[in-house]
């Protein structure tokens, strides 16, 4: 088995010599290559010095991002740094301080979701005397009336009525099957 060979962190940092094209330490007087980036500015935090090792360590020791700034500018800074300096407002509220229905022009509440209705649901409301957009329990009361009124027991076993009763019959189990209301 093979022994690991212990190497100096400085052997492994910084290769003997720059290599061709690496930008030069950007500090006064250095001939190092500029391997290491620093901050230009608390202003201008996407542009860097290159530095090399020493010099990069100086800099970051000396560097101090809220150097200039009041006490009050370093404490908001600390409290917008906790969502990452993005804008926020409170939870459900907006600009008008009214609810999303409300600030729309409508004030009775939010609206109840209206679904879709296909040609033979709305066939089966037809069939029902129902409009569009009815609820459960119109539909279920709806179908009572119709019942009571066409049954063919309540008619005497008259052709047209049972006809009719089959009819809403055939309806009302369309609109429950496919989730009406």
């Amino acid at each position: 088995m093979p022994q690991r060979k212990d190497i100096p962190l400085a052997q492994i940092t910084e290769p003997p010599g720059g290599a061709p094209g690496e930008p030069a330490c950007e500090y006064p007087g250095c001939r190092e290559a500029g391997r290491f980036r620093a901050p230009r500015s608390r202003d201008r935090l996407g542009e860097y010095h290159q530095f090399c090792l020493e010099h990069v360590r100086a800099y970051n020791a000396a560097w101090d991002y809220f150097r200039g700034m009041s006490q009050g500018e370093i404490e908001r800074f600390r409290a917008e740094a906790v969502f990452g300096h993005r804008p926020t407002w409170p939870f459900g509220a907006l600009r008008s301080g009214k609810a999303p229905w409300e600030a729309a022009g409508e004030t009775s509440g939010p609206s109840p979701l209206r679904r879709p209705t296909s040609e033979r649901e709305r066939r089966a409301l037809a069939t029902l005397d129902l409009p569009a957009g009815v609820g459960l329990q119109e539909v279920k009361a709806r179908y009572k009336q119709l019942v009571k009124r066409f049954h063919p027991d309540a008619n005497g076993g008259a052709v047209e009525a049972e006809e009719r009763f089959k009819v809403i019959t055939e309806a009302y189990s369309y609109l429950m099957g496919c989730g009406y209301a």
